[in-house]
């Protein structure tokens, strides 16, 4: 599968499948059955995978940062000035 086409697969990822993905890999890695080509190619797609899960983070960070205010009180918790 061509670079371009790996990419626009792990982009199409939810964060639970590309965490899940992500730690099969791990899983085959860290059990030394996989040869050294396997390896590399893994460890590539590993590191998508990782950059995605990242940038899925960072996307709910934001929008629970819009629906919170940033810290700002919205009325949707007690306010202690009463």
């Amino acid at each position: 599968m061509p670079a371009q086409e790996k990419q626009a697969d792990v982009v199409a990822l939810s964060f639970e499948q590309a965490m899940k993905e992500l730690e099969d890999i791990v899983r085959r890695l860290e059990s030394g059955q996989v040869k050294l080509d396997e390896a590399v190619s893994a460890y590539e797609r590993g590191a998508a995978l990782k950059a995605h899960c990242e940038s899925k983070l960072a996307e709910a960070k934001t929008k629970v940062e819009k629906i919170t205010g940033s810290g700002k009180n919205l009325g949707l918790e007690p306010d202690d000035r009463d």
